[in-house]
């Protein structure tokens, strides 16, 4: 008996369709599986088996044939587990078949039946109602964040029993349903930490807030201590918070990576993702056999955060280029082509030496001036060009540590962020692919970035005076476009480009540029 069990397979942030053909034809007893399968989905027939006769169901005798197609597209994982396991009881004829095609089914199986989460549920479920399938049947913990789509019926099931009885007719089985506004908007302002946590650096919370305003990238340069990180994981509190648009466009690539906590409905805040400087290559920018999103494609919409940027392998660091002006990731292989998104704001911090002591106000640099510059030359001149404000972090004094004044909270400084995003969204309105300050390129700079006689004048004198070199102009201009929109202002005013010279303290001879 053939019967057509519908499952899926994700590729890249987006999912096809994988119909399971089980047939009965006779002859040599065996299970055999076609399709270009994988290791994982050859091995399913043990567990798909023993989860059968634990669960008190008959597996179908003599001879079965799975067939999954397309047959030129790759099958990986042990989600296919379930919709086998459906399709072989439904060729011995256990459960009635004439409903199996209504349904996209998906789920890993333990031996005794019980069903495993699997990756990729919100693509699956977004390409499921896209095709006008009935209804989706996944794992329980993944239920949640397969529910998000709306207009479609989503079974969350925790063992097989359950999924048999369904089809059976003798189950209760209800669809999920999810609330995905009124979670996500009640979620987006829950933060653990804040701004006013840290106490000085008044400085460097001004530079990050025009970051956050022009979604400009950064580096901290300073010593040990002086609270680099601290303030660098504190950025996402006072960015704009995530569209309903951004929220689905970052939970598929967390869910395609499997990195959504148990349950989980939407992302409803900006990931901030700070990987350790060991990290390879591909994991930073993803790849793998069946590509996988690297941390570049987890901070889409949020931050990426280097801690100790010089530490950082040279090549993990220059294979990160193309993705941010790009602001996307294409990751070839002999058989496919996968893209993902990689839209992010890169903070970085590091030492200015390898005592990390070079400038320090109080402590002696014990590094020669060969040893500081080869330490500052790591990071290579193209990827500082893509950095818009280097910040120098100094310790903060005992009496600011011990001072019980509060400093300014997140929530006051996010406003500002907001309504300065809100003048760029009105600006760029007409400009598809460019949101914020950042991403305006070298035309568009010419329309946005007027700069009267006096303000020429005084970018001059600075590129000469502080031996600023030639790729920090185009730099100064967006930070000073974003300066003065943070101020409502609709010109750059000399005052706004003096805040935005500034903040290009690398550029200056001696310091590595």
């Amino acid at each position: 008996m053939l019967v057509k069990v519908f499952g899926s397979a994700v590729y890249g942030v987006d999912a096809i369709t994988i119909t399971i053909e089980v047939d009965t034809p006779g002859g040599q007893i065996g299970v055999f599986i076609v399709g270009l399968p994988d290791s994982a989905v050859k091995e399913s027939t043990d567990r798909v088996i023993s989860a059968i006769l634990n669960n008190n169901f008959e597996r179908p005798r003599g001879r079965i044939v799975i067939n999954m197609a397309p047959a030129d597209i790759k099958k990986a994982g042990a989600a296919y587990d379930l919709p086998i396991a459906l399709g072989m009881l439904a060729a011995g004829g256990q459960i009635p078949h004439e409903e199996l095609h209504q349904y996209v089914i998906m789920g890993e199986l333990s031996l005794d039946g019980s069903i495993k989460g699997i990756k990729g549920a919100l693509p699956i479920a977004i390409q499921t109602r896209a095709e006008k399938f009935k209804g989706l049947i996944v794992p329980k913990e993944n239920a949640r964040e397969a529910a998000l789509v709306n207009n479609l019926d989503v079974y969350g099931v925790e063992n097989i029993s359950e999924v048999v009885g369904f089809f059976n007719g003798n189950s209760t089985l209800q669809p999920l349903k999810v609330n995905t506004r009124d979670e996500f908007f009640d979620a987006q302002a829950h933060f653990e930490i804040d701004f006013n946590d840290v106490k000085g650096q008044e400085n460097v919370k001004r530079a990050l807030e025009i970051a956050a305003a022009g979604g400009h990238n950064a580096i901290l340069i300073g010593p040990p201590g002086a609270g680099k990180t601290m303030l660098a994981k504190r950025l996402p509190t006072i960015l704009p918070p995530l569209s309903l648009h951004e929220a689905l466009e970052t939970t598929k690539i967390h869910s395609v990576a499997g990195k959504l906590p148990g349950n989980a409905a939407l992302v409803a805040q900006r990931p901030f993702r700070s990987p350790h400087h060991t990290i390879s290559d591909a994991a930073l920018v993803g790849g793998g056999g069946m590509p996988q999103p690297g941390e570049i494609s987890l901070a889409h919409n949020g931050v990426l955060f280097l801690d100790e940027l010089p530490e950082f392998k040279r090549t993990v660091l220059e294979v990160m280029r193309q993705p941010m002006e790009e602001r996307k990731v294409c990751i070839s292989r002999a058989r496919l082509s996968i893209e993902f998104p990689a839209s992010f704001m890169l903070i970085a911090s590091m030492n200015p030496c390898p005592c990390g002591y070079f400038n320090h106000p109080e402590k002696e640099c014990t590094c020669s001036a060969v040893m500081v510059q080869r330490y500052l030359n790591k990071i290579s001149g193209p990827l500082l060009d893509r950095i818009d404000l280097h910040m120098e972090v100094t310790p903060v004094a005992f009496s600011e540590l011990s001072s019980q004044k509060t400093s300014e909270p997140s929530s006051v400084v996010r406003e500002r962020v907001i309504k300065a995003r809100e003048i760029q969204a009105a600006r760029y309105t007409d400009k598809p692919g460019v949101y914020c300050n950042a991403q305006i390129g070298s035309k568009l700079l010419k329309e946005v970035c007027v700069i009267n006689a006096v303000g020429q004048n005084l970018l001059k004198t600075a590129m000469d005076r502080l031996n600023l070199s030639a790729r920090a102009y185009d730099r100064i201009l967006k930070v000073s476009r974003t300066i003065a929109d943070l101020a409502g202002s609709d010109d750059i005013r000399p005052e706004h480009l003096a805040e935005a010279i500034q903040y290009r303290s690398l550029d200056r001879e001696g310091w590595g540029g």
